[in-house]
C-alpha cells in the first residue's frame, strides 16, 4: 500500500510546486469556507477505512479525519472522503484534491522531500508481512522460492520484496494489482500463492475471509512502515492543526482522557495542568493554532483516544485482532508518544 517516489515524483512535486503558487488562502481556512474536509483514505480496507453496510465511512483512520474535522469544524461529519489508490493519492494531495491524505501510507525520505509533502506523525508502526493459504505448507517467508506474489507496483512493497528474496536466494513471480480487493480477489481465486503488503493489511484482509482460520500470516517482517497522515508542503499553520490534533488522541489516552470522562474534566479543571491545557480550561494553545479553546476535547468525542481509536476498529476484540504492539503507548513498552501539551 506504499507507492515510493519513483513513481512520477517530478510530476507530483511540480504540481504541488503549482498548487502552492496558486493558493492564496491557507488550507484551513478553504476548509472553513468550505464547511468541509476533504479527507483522502483508502479505497476500502476493513478496519482502517471502508464504507459500511449504509456507505458510512468507518475505520482507524477515518476517525483521524473526523477527528481533524471536528477541530477545525466543530463537526466529526463534516468529512468528505475521498477513496484514493496508491497511482492517485499523491497527485490528490498534490493537486488540492483533498487536505490531508491519511491512507496507511509509509513515511520516507522521499515522499517527505522529493514529493515536497509533509509527514504530521506517526498513527500505526508497521511492518511488512507475507500471507498464505495453510495448505501451501509454508512456515516461513524463507519458504517461498518460485512462489507467485500479488503485489501492487512501483510501491515500496513492491522493492521491500525484490530486496527480501534477492537477499535470500531466491526467484519468485510477481502478479501485478492495483488496490486490495483486486489483490483479496486474485489471491483467493489462486493467482497467486501469496499476498504480501503491511502485516496490518494482510491482518484486515484475512478476517474478511469466508475462512480465515485457513490462511496465515508467515512470521517474518521485513521492513519498517511508520504510517501516518500527511498535508502539502508550505502551509505550516494547517500542518500544525492536522499534527497536534492526532497528538491530541494519542496525549488523551497516555493522560487518561477519554469520550465518557471528557465531558466532566472540561467541566470541572483538576490538579493535572496538561490535562487542562488539553480541554482548553487553561492556556492559550487554541489560539496559538487559530482555533478556539475547545479543538482537542472536540476532536476525542469524535470518536475516543487513541486507544478507543485503536480497540474498537482493530483491537483483539475485532476481527481483524491485532495486538497493540510497538503502538502501545511508550508507558506500556510501546513506540507511541506524543510531545507535552504547554
Amino acid at each position: 500500500m506504499k507507492r515510493t517516489a519513483f513513481l512520477g515524483a517530478l510530476t507530483v512535486a511540480g504540481i504541488a510546486a503549482s498548487a502552492a503558487m496558486a493558493q492564496d488562502v491557507s488550507t484551513i481556512d478553504q476548509v472553513k469556507e468550505r464547511g468541509k474536509l476533504n479527507c483522502g483514505v483508502t479505497t476500502g480496507l476493513v478496519g482502517f477505512a471502508a464504507p459500511d453496510a449504509n456507505g458510512e465511512w468507518q475505520g482507524f483512520d477515518v476517525g483521524v479525519c473526523r477527528a481533524v474535522a471536528a477541530a477545525v469544524l466543530g463537526d466529526a461529519n463534516a468529512v468528505e472522503f475521498v477513496p484514493t489508490t496508491g497511482k492517485t493519492r499523491f497527485t490528490a494531495l498534490a493537486s488540492g484534491e483533498i487536505d490531508m491524505l491519511a491512507r496507511n501510507t509509509t513515511w520516507t525520505f522521499s515522499r517527505d522531500v522529493d514529493l515536497k509533502f509533509e509527514f504530521v506523525g506517526v498513527n500505526y508502526y508497521d511492518g511488512q508481512g507475507f500471507l498464505v493459504a495453510k495448505d501451501l505448507g509454508a512456515t516461513s517467508a524463507k519458504e517461498l522460492d518460485g512462489a507467485t506474489v500479488c503485489v501492487q507496483t512501483g510501491t515500496t512493497t513492491e522493492l521491500n520484496l525484490a530486496d527480501f528474496f534477492r537477499a535470500n536466494d531466491m526467484s519468485y513471480e510477481p502478479v501485478p494489482i492495483e488496490t486490495n480487493a483486486e489483490a483479496q480477489q486474485q489471491y483467493l481465486a489462486g493467482a497467486c500463492d501469496v499476498y504480501t503488503t503491511d502485516a496490518s493489511g494482510l491482518a484486515a484482509t484475512r478476517a474478511t475471509f469466508e475462512d480465515p482460520s485457513a490462511h496465515i500470516l508467515l512470521p517474518e517482517i521485513i521492513s519498517k512502515e511508520p504510517l501516518g497522515p500527511l498535508v502539502r508542503h508550505g502551509d505550516n499553520n494547517w500542518g500544525d492543526v492536522v499534527r497536534w490534533t492526532l497528538n491530541a488522541l494519542i496525549a488523551a489516552e497516555e493522560l487518561g482522557v477519554t469520550s465518557a470522562n471528557i465531558g466532566e474534566l472540561a467541566a470541572s479543571p483538576g490538579k493535572n495542568k496538561e490535562i487542562n491545557r488539553l480541554l482548553g480550561s487553561e492556556g492559550t494553545l487554541g489560539e496559538m493554532l487559530g482555533l478556539d479553546a475547545e479543538w482537542a476535547k472536540r476532536a476525542v468525542m469524535a470518536g475516543g483516544n487513541y486507544g478507543e481509536l485503536f480497540a474498537k476498529n482493530l483491537g483483539e476484540d475485532t476481527p481483524i485482532a491485532l495486538a497493540r504492539g510497538l503502538n502501545a503507548q511508550w508507558t506500556q513498552g510501546g513506540l507511541l508518544y506524543a510531545p507535552p501539551f504547554r
